[in-house]
């Protein structure tokens, strides 16, 4: 493809590559993000190239392999155009039998269709499935229906038209205005106001200005960014570029996770194509823009996620925060004005430059407009990533598109904002999805994680892991958040394993608000809230800890014992085989008994007790019975 020179031949070389394209055709496509190359995508790939081979169906049937389609839970997932129709956990295997009888056949193959759990229905097509239909695929949407390698597949989508939008039609202030209209805020943790922040970058004095793309990412169970970096890198940069000249920014950095290969590869290619295509460089699209990329692979740290961290490692630096003011926007990376968002954020931009601030405004609630990227994981029926206007509730998000609690649990908690977010419990299930409306619930919404919690789950417990991960994040560089957090985990560790005392919540709501106030970042200062928020729902757990040394979910492992229930146990000798550190006693005809003193309390022989038994229980807090006689034991029950 030449080099483009103007909106002109951009049209004009859109309309080539869909001249080309018939839309009757049939197009395999392939999921091949991260999450379905675990599970067999490349694999399924090289199968189905095998059989267009064998077929000779190149010229009649096109191949695409894809970025993430969301549903994780499912992959590797299949979808035959034009009929949509969606095939999931695929396997090589299952690849000729698409070929023979979909293809050829126009004939659906069952096995490998969504089975509807609520009705048992097989579902045909992607979008009559609940996890997808539910949603609102406004920004992630592409990420289906575009090879991330082609550029020519942006294009026939009509990939950077909001850019030549945006240099021919519109001043730097219009672009601004028009992101300010929008309420666009951002994707990546406190959002605030883009445009806001866009045109305080523009006006603060200095030059050069800088842009920069936060994919750091390091929420766990989180992986929205990623994905569109992997799957649409061509919107990315698009917004990226729009925002570049509404700033006047002329060079601009993409901060990637080491730990994000393909993501990396991806963007590599399409920075490539863009500066082939004159979409970068020098004189973009003969506008007189001019503006170039550089990637920068982080180390994974996680504090890097906070901008003025992130600057920090971008210089060379230990990642470490700086105090605030000044901030980034007048004084960032190598001390000029900076604006930095997340791939979510600028991936949004197009979107609103090509339809307007009032159609993304039509979308939410009164102060969180458009749609939110959110990863749904956790003890869930469906696992994944989705993309939901913003004014859902939990309850649609969790038992509409998720499926619901998996194995008949009850729903407990849902934990947003990733580790320094709050859980929300089921009361407080018909909340609103915004950032103001989970703020006010105790938590927040960070960049999009969504941890699903069953009645399995120990809240105290869950406070400590946040903590830990949180401390072990720390950069270290404040008192508050180092030894604050350090003395946090202390306590709750201790409390888990039945060792806490009168006081200790008193204490560590004294250092939750030590950290709040007083530390540097926004790491720190938002810490405690896996803490204060489970504190605030689930008082009676910890104070069951504590004073009646009990695990209300039968979690923590010093405060629970195993015991086999006689009247129940069959002798059947499957906890006694898997047992590994056989501390379990007994035969084909005797009851079988626990050594308490044996027992690791490995969770093992709960597990695999039959159901239709339920002869080991678990108990807290409460004296384990005694072992009944051997006379006793060797009675079996039928």
């Amino acid at each position: 493809m030449p080099r483009i020179n103007s909106p002109a031949e951009l049209e004009k070389i859109r309309k080539e590559i869909l001249s080309k394209r018939d839309p009757d055709k049939l197009c395999i496509t392939l999921c091949s993000g991260t999450a379905c190359h675990a599970t067999g995508s490349k694999e399924v790939a090289l199968a189905i190239e095998r059989e267009l081979e064998k077929q000779r169906l190149r010229v009649k049937v096109d191949f695409r392999r894809t970025g993430c389609h969301g549903f994780c839970e499912k992959g590797p997932i299949v979808i035959i155009f034009p009929d949509e129709i969606c095939y999931l956990q695929v396997t090589p295997e299952d690849v000729p039998d698409i070929f023979s009888q979909t293809l050829k056949e126009k004939k659906v193959v069952d096995r490998l269709l969504y089975i509807d759990p609520t009705t048992g229905e097989k579902v045909i097509h992607e979008s009559d499935i609940p996890f997808y239909k539910n949603q609102t695929r406004l920004v992630f949407g592409a990420n289906q229906k575009i090879d991330p390698t082609s550029v020519e597949d942006y294009l026939a989508i009509g990939g950077y038209q909001a850019l030549a939008k945006a240099l021919f039609g519109m001043t730097p202030e219009q672009v601004i205005q028009e992101v300010k209209e929008a309420e666009l805020r951002g994707r990546g943790g406190g959002g605030f106001p883009a445009g806001i922040k866009w045109e305080f970058a523009r006006n603060a004095p200095g030059e050069p200005k800088y842009v920069v793309v936060n994919c750091d990412e390091g929420d766990p169970g989180a992986y929205m960014d990623r994905s569109l970096m992997e799957g649409n890198p061509y919107g990315v940069l698009e917004g990226l570029l729009i925002g570049a000249y509404a700033i006047g920014a002329h060079e601009g950095y993409v901060y990637v996770r080491q730990e994000y290969p393909l993501a990396v590869e991806n963007l590599g290619i399409a920075i490539g194509h863009a500066e082939e295509y004159g979409l970068l460089g020098k004189d973009i699209l003969g506008s007189g823009f001019d503006f170039n990329i550089q990637v920068h692979r982080g180390a994974g740290a996680f504090v890097c996620g906070e901008e003025t961290a992130l600057l920090m490692s971008l210089e060379g630096k230990a990642g470490e925060p700086r105090p605030r003011p000044p901030y980034p926007a007048v004084k960032g990376l190598w001390d000029k004005p900076t604006n930095i968002n997340n791939v979510e954020t600028w991936a949004t931009v197009p979107l609103i430059i090509n339809k307007g601030a009032g159609f993304f405004t039509s979308i939410g609630t009164e102060g969180s407009k458009g749609t939110k990227i959110f990863s749904l994981v956790g003890k869930i029926a469906n696992t994944g990533l989705v993309e939901v206007p913003m004014g859902i509730t939990l309850r649609d998000i969790i038992f509409k598109i998720g499926g619901g609690i998996p194995g008949g649990k009850q729903f407990k908690a849902v934990q947003t904002g990733g580790p320094s977010g709050g859980c929300i419990p089921e009361e407080q299930l018909d909340l609103e999805v915004g950032f103001d409306e989970l703020t006010r619930a105790g938590s927040m919404m960070g960049s999009g994680g969504m941890i699903v919690m069953d009645e399995d789950t120990c809240m105290v417990d869950v406070a400590r892991y946040f903590i830990n991960f949180l401390t072990d994040e720390s950069c270290g560089k404040c008192l508050p958040c180092r030894e604050g957090l350090r003395q946090m985990h202390k306590i709750l560790t201790n409390i888990t394993e039945g060792k806490g005392k009168e006081g200790d919540i008193e204490l560590l709501e004294v250092l939750s608000e030590t950290a709040v106030e007083a530390s540097l970042c926004a790491l720190g200062k938002t810490a405690p809230n896996p803490f204060l928020s489970t504190l605030r729902y689930f008082r009676d757990e910890y104070e069951a800890h504590i004073r009646d040394k009990r695990c209300v979910a039968l979690s923590c492992k010093e405060l629970i014992s195993y015991y086999i229930d006689p009247d129940r146990c069959q002798a059947c000798m499957i906890c006694l085989k898997k047992c590994p550190v056989e501390a379990i006693d007994g035969s084909k005809k005797k009851i079988h008994i626990i050594d308490q003193e044996k027992c690791t309390k490995c969770n093992t022989c709960f597990e695999v007790c039959p159901s239709k038994f339920d002869a080991v229980r678990k108990i807290s807090g409460e004296p384990v019975p005694p072992p009944v006689s051997e006379e006793a034991r060797m009675i079996i029950k039928k």
